[in-house]
């Protein structure tokens, strides 16, 4: 009986190593491709550093290098002491952030009446916001433009504003996130005398704050990087944000002899968006979880 039970046994052990040996080489290739994919993502960036770096003059005789050709700071120390890059930037800071913020408490607020009261038509409501997810915002362009030309508003910066934070991906996931908040608390805070307006600042605001991160993270970087709005409405060159105004740059002759100018702003420009990504990924991946109804 016990020699029948150490040959049941041995199967088992000799079948162990190869299995933990094979999840290894699992996770190598794993951990391989994700270094083979953030080495190609990070090629273009290096490249726009490298030619940042170097002199225009050596630019025009090479270009596909990652090395910087004739190495040089003047590139960076003058991107915002030529031309107005310093108020495409500006603009771009004051359009983005007063977006973002805009955007987050609108979507909160709306997320919160959602998922938390019931009126007539909310079925009805909801889904036209959630409708806007499927419209391209490319098909709004015309009647948008026309509305804010109604107005007399281009070249402003409500225009460049308050067509952005009407967000319905904002919406739904703020609505995802109070869904799922337990009805005692709320109770918790009427039982000791808070209102509604003082539950939801006061008690539902700081339990939805990263999920608010996640927004704000999606609505700074979308906004940073829009292009053809501020491209319609802004028709003057002090209105331009940093995309339209280093587009507009590309076309310039003069600046086809300064690649190492143009592509210095493009890095300079490019530097918030990275900077809130290193500082906020937690709260990223924590608010879209929290969102979804992951823990």
């Amino acid at each position: 009986m016990s020699a029948q039970t150490m040959a049941m046994t041995v199967p088992e052990t000799t079948n162990r190593p190869p299995r933990i040996r094979r999840s290894g080489v699992v996770t190598a290739w794993y951990h391989a491709a994700m270094i083979v994919a953030a080495v190609v993502w990070l090629i273009p960036m290096l490249w726009m550093l490298s030619l940042s770096l170097s002199d225009n003059q050596a630019l025009t005789k090479e270009t596909q290098t990652l090395i910087p050709q004739g190495f040089t700071l003047e590139n960076l120390l003058g991107v915002f002491s030529v031309g107005l890059t310093s108020r495409w930037f500006i603009n771009s800071a004051i359009v983005t952030i007063f977006t973002t913020v805009l955007t987050v408490l609108l979507c909160a607020m709306a997320g919160y009446a959602f998922a938390r009261f019931t009126f007539r038509g909310k079925t009805i409501v909801y889904a036209s916001v959630l409708a806007g997810l499927m419209i391209p915002k490319e098909a709004m362009f015309i009647p948008l433009f026309t509305m804010v030309a109604d107005v007399e508003m281009h070249n402003t910066y409500a225009a460049l504003i308050l067509p952005r934070i009407a967000a319905p991906l904002g919406v739904f996931l703020m609505t995802q996130f109070f869904s799922q908040v337990p009805a005692e608390v709320e109770e918790a805070a009427r039982i000791d005398g808070a209102g509604p307006w003082r539950t939801f600042f006061s008690v539902m605001l700081p339990l939805a704050r990263p999920s608010m991160i996640a927004l704000a993270i999606f609505t700074f970087v979308q906004t940073w990087n829009d292009y053809l709005w501020p491209l319609v409405s802004a028709t003057k060159s002090e209105m331009f944000t940093i995309t339209t105004g280093l587009a507009s740059l590309q076309g310039n002759f003069a600046q086809a002899t300064e690649l190492g100018s143009l592509m210095a702003r493009g890095l300079v420009g490019s530097l918030p968006l990275l900077l809130v990504f290193i500082f906020f990924q937690k709260h990223l991946i924590r608010g879209i979880s929290m969102a979804s109804g992951s823990k």
